[in-house]
């Protein structure tokens, strides 16, 4: 008892340090975030912007689907641009053009190295020299900038009609014609484009005059933009700082010595083995009316989970044909940045409503108590979930068409940050649902927390805390407004995305995970107290700050880099030990005759460890470092590392605990297995070839691009556009149909499991 007392005392100053640094990393953020200017001039006093314009632009992106069709500052969708890279380099050769051609060549291009190298060092403090005068809240900007902006504006401006002489670049782009309708509208966009270009290409006050020095002294600039130098582009200077490359190799040395310590806490301690029962002591489990309710939330989840299969299949072909699906147009219908938004929304929502249903189902089965009217509140819930879903959807669905008007957009429409693209309406409305279901897990769980003293009950106190957090956390969502900076938004964006989905859930799942191995009689209630708790110390000593590295390249400052590279790397080192993890499993799933009824939800426990190795340690680290993520931010390395943690981690877990809870609410019917194998094999081989074959060389082809070439070209038509992407694209057919057949074995298996099961004999429970 004394050493979980200690466990719980260090979780809690843990915690309460962690957030109080994190806090005090978004009041760095908000102060350095790059200003927005009231007026944008030329020297001869000329209008070319203003913050209005700046402002209305950004509504305009968010109703097209913001970050779901291409991105801003690296955060976004991979077949279209990055708009602020592709702005600052347009806008960077239209001014060497002008000169080239001032000096009697066709263009920069034509020039000699030597003419080139001059002209570049002329146009580096052009371009990263600070002219905002926060005094009046202005930017003034030299008169061929005026002209290049005009240029560049122009081109948006075509490109988001519908002029045919940008059609061929919509289609490689994947977007449909007339993505922005209204030309006012059109116009605006370019002001938000150019801002967030600025932002990226000019130093931050301190620094201004640095570039100025530095080419005078011939010598390349050493001081960081608004967003530390991203994006990487040759042109202006803008390459890895100094403080990048420092915390890069720091955070290998603190992944190292976070491994060295928990190899020694590991070597030092042991588990003691339990007297195993001779037959499953959960086979007689009373399923109680509340807990038979939470069925249809597993039968939706599959539901969820198969349209998300489609409209991933759809997304990827849109790299391919740009607009089209084998000849018929589907982006007048379904747009890429629709079917984008949909698959990435229903990722986290399908595998949210499955640890939903586990919750409101292990509760009762835990406390033995059915609570008055809870049935009720179980059935109420699922139709909310219900409502949500398909109407935030249709809001995003009216918002992307362009009609729904801007005023109505961003509490109904399509806030265009991913996953956390719904309206306001329907995050309001997700909170309060999510405080419905705290409700419910926790009037089950209160005979358990107040009574006496238990083997259990300091596990039972972590999952409640846990799911108090996932209930009070995605509150986070509501922390930002319309007009809210976006170097904020992202702040605490990424505390839903990062703590909501990565951090509280995980502790959740951790604690379900122990309880149910406890009841089974598998692991000592002491063992599994201990064991959870540490766990849930190692993870949130680097998850909570580990946020930080979601923000490098945001509007932050050094010291939030820093900390985000030395807390990412800790995030790392507990995966370094997760072989103990999936042995510990594999062993309690032989431990005892009885425990072959629970063969396939341990065979899913231990995917899950296998991909929490490689998909959230080997490729996590890959990309968390900051030189790392300097130069792979956007690109396909990106999402190699999102579908193999978020499915291989977050889903396969969502399917053993669901399948955990189907083994209690239908015990007396015989499992179709060889349905359960088949998914589970197509899932494991499906998402490593779609890592293998796609993502992997495509990124990496793209990582070598953006290092030779700059990030603009690695995210370029030009690039993108390349046979070879091409047949990578086509390459993950063969992963998703594997994949896809064991969605679908996984549906059979459950419509089976109701429709026509068969009961199994008494003898073969035991």
């Amino acid at each position: 008892m004394g050493s979980t007392k200690k466990l719980w005392l260090g979780l809690g100053i843990l915690l309460a340090v962690s957030f109080g640094v994190l806090l005090w990393a978004g009041s760095e953020i908000f102060r350095a975030e790059p200003p927005i200017p009231e007026h944008v001039v030329s020297r001869s006093g000329q209008p070319i912007y203003s913050k209005s314009d700046i402002e209305l632009g950004r509504e305009v992106w968010q109703s097209m689907g913001g970050m779901q069709l291409g991105s801003i500052w690296g955060h976004g969708a991979y077949v279209a641009p990055d708009w602020s890279a592709d702005w600052l380099h347009r806008e960077a050769v239209d001014i060497l053009d002008q000169w080239a051609r001032a000096e009697g060549a066709p263009s920069y291009a034509d020039l000699s190295p030597e003419r080139q190298g001059a002209l570049r060092a002329r146009l580096q403090p052009l371009m990263r020299t600070n002219t905002y005068d926060p005094k009046t809240q202005t930017i003034t900007l030299d008169e061929d900038r005026v002209k290049a902006i005009s240029n560049v504006a122009a081109h948006y401006e075509s490109l988001f009609g519908n002029d045919p002489a940008s059609h061929k670049l919509r289609v490689a782009y994947a977007m449909k014609e007339d993505t922005v309708p209204d030309a006012a509208h059109r116009r605006a966009l370019t002001a938000f484009f150019w801002w967030t270009a600025w932002a990226a290409g000019t130093e931050r006050p301190h620094d201004a005059g640095a570039a100025a020095a530095a080419s005078k002294a011939n010598e390349p600039s050493l001081q960081a933009t608004y967003t530390n130098n991203w994006p990487s582009e040759p042109l202006i200077g803008n390459r890895p700082s100094a403080p990048l490359w420092l915390w890069s190799a720091f955070s290998v040395l603190f992944l190292i010595a976070g491994i060295a310590l928990l190899g020694w806490y590991h070597a030092r301690t042991h588990d003691e083995a339990p007297v195993l029962p001779a037959s499953d002591p959960l086979a007689n489990l009373k399923v109680t009316p509340s807990m038979r309710a939470t069925a249809k939330y597993f039968w939706v989840v599959l539901a969820l989970f198969l349209v998300q299969i489609l409209l991933g299949a759809m997304t990827a072909h849109y790299q391919v044909e740009g607009q089209q699906a084998y000849g018929f147009d589907l982006s007048a219908i379904l747009p890429y940045s629709i079917t984008r938004t949909w698959h990435t929304q229903l990722a986290v929502l399908w595998i949210a409503v499955a640890w939903l249903g586990t919750g409101l189902y292990i509760a009762p089965a835990l406390s033995g108590h059915e609570p008055k009217f809870q049935r009720l509140g179980v059935n109420f819930l699922w139709v909310c979930l219900l409502v949500i879903v398909v109407g935030s959807f249709a809001g995003q669905w009216m918002a992307v068409m362009q009609k729904m008007g801007l005023d109505l957009n961003f509490w109904f429409g399509h806030q265009g940050w991913e996953y956390a693209d719904m309206g306001r309406f329907w995050q309001i409305f997700l909170f309060i649902g999510l405080l419905l279901w705290l409700t419910l897990v926790g009037r089950a769980l209160w005979p358990v927390l107040r009574g006496p003293q238990s083997d259990t009950k300091a596990i039972v106190g972590l999952l409640f805390l846990s799911t108090v957090c996932i209930g009070l956390f995605f509150g986070a969502a509501l922390m930002w407004g319309e007009h809210t900076h976006i170097s904020e938004v992202e702040y605490w964006r990424w505390w839903l995305v990062h703590l909501w989905v990565e951090g509280f859930f995980e502790v959740f799942a951790a604690a379900v995970m122990s309880l149910i191995f406890v009841k089974l009689g598998l692991v000592n209630a002491k063992t599994a107290t201990t064991a959870v708790l540490f766990a849930t110390i190692v993870f949130m000593a680097g998850g909570v700050l580990g946020t930080l590295h979601h923000l490098y390249f945001v509007g932050t400052p050094t010291a939030v880099v820093a900390l985000g590279a030395s807390f990412s790397a800790l995030e790392v080192v507990p995966l370094a030990y997760i072989g103990f993890e999936a042995y510990h499993t594999w062993r309690m799933g032989k431990a005892t005759p009885w425990m072959a009824r629970y063969r396939w939800p341990i065979m899913f426990f231990i995917a899950v460890s296998f991909w929490n190795l490689v998909g959230a340690g080997l490729f996590g680290f890959l990309i968390n470092p900051p030189l790392s993520l300097y130069f792979m931010q956007g690109l396909n390395l990106t999402p190699l590392h999102g579908h193999t943690a978020l499915f291989g981690v977050y889903g396969m877990l969502g399917i053993a605990l669901a399948l955990f809870c189907m083994r209690g609410l239908r015990s007396e019917m015989v499992w179709d297995t060889k349905s359960l194998k088949i998914a589970f094999w197509c899932f494991n081989i499906g998402l490593a070839m779609m890592a293998a074959f796609t993502l992997l060389p495509l990124g990496t082809m793209q990582l070598l691009a953006a290092i030779e070439h700059g990030y603009a070209y690695a995210r370029s038509a030009e690039f993108m556009q390349r046979p070879i992407v091409a047949m990578l694209v086509w390459m993950r057919v063969p992963g998703d149909t594997i994949f896809s057949v064991g969605a679908l074995a996984l549906a059979w298996f459950v419509f089976r499991l109701w429709i026509a099961p068969k009961r199994e004999l008494a003898v073969e429970r035991k």
